[in-house]
């Protein structure tokens, strides 16, 4: 392991997670192209969307209760709103991709990364289907 790998702290606790989705969502909020979506046409509320965000990936990264949205029907209605297109996907990935590489290594970082694959892809079909 390299000595910036061993440097980064896994997504293995609530904190480190929370400390992920905040750093991601801080690249998101600042993107030029993500950004207008999820702050423009979603009209979302940092302060009061990022702790519903981290309780949803505390879910599916630690198993943890809590987040009993359905991500998919609030992904449809912004998809409505303003259709998402696969670059918006692959940039949201690119993101946590360095948002990871930045910041954090470890079994729980690289099943982050195989997570958000998986939700991306889940989405982009989901808005496909429409």
């Amino acid at each position: 392991m390299s000595g910036k790998a061993a440097a980064r702290a896994d997504l293995d606790s609530p904190e480190r997670v929370a400390a992920f989705v905040d750093a991601f969502y801080a690249r998101v909020f600042a993107d030029p192209r993500l950004a207008p979506l999820f702050l423009d046409v979603a009209r979302i509320d940092p302060a009061r969307h990022l702790p519903l965000i981290r309780a949803y990936w505390e879910k599916l990264l630690l198993g943890r209760p809590g987040y009993q949205r359905h991500t998919m029907d609030i992904h449809r209605a912004l998809h409505a709103r303003r259709p998402l297109h696969d670059e918006d996907f692959a940039r949201w990935l690119e993101l946590f991709r360095a948002t990871l590489d930045d910041g954090f290594a470890g079994p729980g970082a690289e099943r982050a990364w195989r997570v958000a694959q998986r939700v991306a892809a889940n989405m982009r079909a989901g808005m496909a289907s429409r």
